[in-house]
């Protein structure tokens, strides 16, 4: 089985609805990656078959959840879970924000080869972004802990928009010390196809936001629907 082949086996065990030429850019993304991971190391995972899954299937995993058309990927490093979300929403405007040099060296070429035209690469601390407008969907990927991401990239989330955590293990001690100002509005475990370790989603949104379709609440246990 190729890299294509398995992306689309693992999409479809997901349950999720991509095009298949966003499948074929997917694939195109793992093997930039793993080119560039030999001489720049960018992740600790070096095959390509690995990548599919600890990569590529796990940024996927929070597409139900995902509210666009503007998202930033807060730490985007090489691009996870920016740029394969940007590829099956090639419509929406993506904000790939890392500090590191040979990451956005990376993130830069990976949009211009892989035909990205709505996404675009900050380099800069989240600290000092200042945008005129906030996100719809603030994404992190084993960034920081929750109360670091509410206190750093909160406020660049729109009055609306929410905040989308992904978490190994449920993160219970970082749920009790959770900073004022946001909601927990559910905690979702995600399944990956061949990833054995476990995942979860916080998502969480402005306590004083405009009315949306995720009314707050707050969350003891694991909830499943987006």
């Amino acid at each position: 089985m190729n890299i294509e082949q398995a992306i689309a086996q693992g999409i479809d065990r997901m349950g999720l609805d991509v095009a298949d030429k966003a499948v074929g850019r997917l694939a195109a993304y793992v093997a930039l990656l793993a080119r560039w991971n030999r001489t720049y190391n960018l992740t600790a995972v070096r095959r390509p078959e690995d990548m599919v899954v600890r990569h590529i299937l796990d940024s996927l995993s929070i597409l139900p959840w995902l509210q666009g058309p503007r998202v930033l990927d807060v730490g985007s490093g090489a691009g996870l879970p920016g740029i394969p979300l940007a590829i099956v929403r090639s419509a929406w405007d993506f904000y790939l924000l890392d500090s590191n040099g040979k990451r956005t060296r990376f993130l830069t070429q990976a949009i211009t080869e892989l035909e990205l035209t709505h996404s675009q690469v900050l380099r800069c601390r989240v600290e000092d972004y200042r945008p005129e407008v906030g996100f719809d969907s603030v994404l992190s990927r084993a960034f920081a802990s929750l109360t670091q991401m509410v206190t750093m990239a909160g406020r660049l989330c729109a009055p609306d928009g929410r905040l989308l955590a992904m978490k190994g293990v449920y993160p219970k001690d970082e749920l009790v010390d959770l900073p004022s100002g946001y909601t927990v509005v559910g905690i979702y475990p995600l399944n990956v196809p061949g990833l054995p370790a476990e995942r979860h989603l916080v998502h969480l949104v402005p306590t004083g936001r405009m009315a949306g379709e995720h009314p707050p609440r707050q969350v003891s246990g694991a909830v499943t629907t987006p």
